[in-house]
């Protein structure tokens, strides 16, 4: 195993919006990084994305802005950010973008949680909150679900 390959890869597909915790922690876990080690460290990279991601929408979001076929693409990604997100930001605050960041599902982790919220107003503090609660239990949802999976096959293969 190449240790340094594995933790690149797992470092980027953790901050990667379409793989996030889904991809890095079962990757690091199939390249035999022990779970106790893959969850807490792809998680704390993960829970990176909101400082960043916040840094950006207040920085350089506003000089890409002028860019059309920028602003084409963020109004479309703010729009589905909007749909997905408004009816717990609406009821449950910074507590519903931390379930919706929770739920290890696609389009659903710690990029459009902190897109959304920046969206509809939420504070720099309880957005960082949010998304830092929810991509660890997102995490430990992933790693779990990794655990039983590698458990599952072990045992199917022992019986072939």
């Amino acid at each position: 195993m190449n240790y340094p390959l594995v933790v690149f890869w797992t470092s980027f597909l953790s901050f990667l919006p379409i793989s996030e915790l889904r991809g890095s922690i079962p990757f690091a876990v199939a390249n035999g990084v022990p779970w106790y080690i893959a969850y807490p460290y792809a998680a704390a990279l993960n829970a990176l994305v909101a400082p960043a991601c916040w840094i950006f929408l207040s920085t350089l979001h506003k000089l890409f802005l002028k860019m059309a076929w920028y602003e084409g693409l963020f109004n479309r990604f703010v729009e589905r950010a909007r749909e997905k997100l408004r009816g717990g930001v609406e009821k449950w605050g910074w507590v519903g973008v931390a379930l919706f960041v929770a739920i290890p599902l696609p389009v659903t982790g710690a990029w459009t949680g902190t897109l959304g919220a920046w969206v509809f107003g939420m504070d720099k503090r309880h957005t960082m909150i949010a998304v830092i609660l929810g991509v660890f239990c997102a995490g430990a949802i992933v790693t779990m679900v990794t655990i039983l999976g590698v458990q599952a096959l072990s045992f199917f293969i022992k019986r072939m």
